[in-house]
């Protein structure tokens, strides 16, 4: 089984869509690290040599923000917000939606399941 940055990716799947199991990669990284590799895009994961895992890996800790680093950082951002008291701060401390969404009807992912109010008739 393959080791990138921590993160088992499954030998059975081609290496581009291997590579988005790592959390800050996505597709289009994921083509850009096979083509900087020299990877073939049919190529699967388990047919892969240890000098190309080696050179993804390699370019992964180079040019790529991933996995805990890429968490922490989203949590700083969020977290800065949240202390400045800016309205999207508010919005994340309250666990509503951030970007102008409305609220009045909607939003239950954010707002969680819907909470009867007792005693409340039309």
């Amino acid at each position: 089984m393959a080791r990138i940055s921590g993160v088992n990716i499954p030998t059975g799947k081609r290496a581009i869509i291997a590579l988005t199991y790592i959390h800050g990669i996505g597709r289009t990284s994921a083509q850009k690290i096979c083509v900087a590799c020299g990877i073939p895009a049919e190529r699967r994961v388990n047919e892969l040599t240890d000098d190309e895992l080696t050179k993804v890996r390699e370019l992964i800790d180079q040019d790529y923000q991933v996995e805990g680093d890429l968490r922490r950082e989203r949590a700083i951002n969020i977290k800065r917000l949240m202390d400045l008291g800016c309205y999207r701060g508010l919005r994340h401390r309250r666990g509503l939606p951030v970007r102008g969404q409305r609220t009045h009807t909607n939003a239950r992912t954010r707002k969680g399941p819907a909470k009867s109010i007792a005693g409340k008739k039309k």
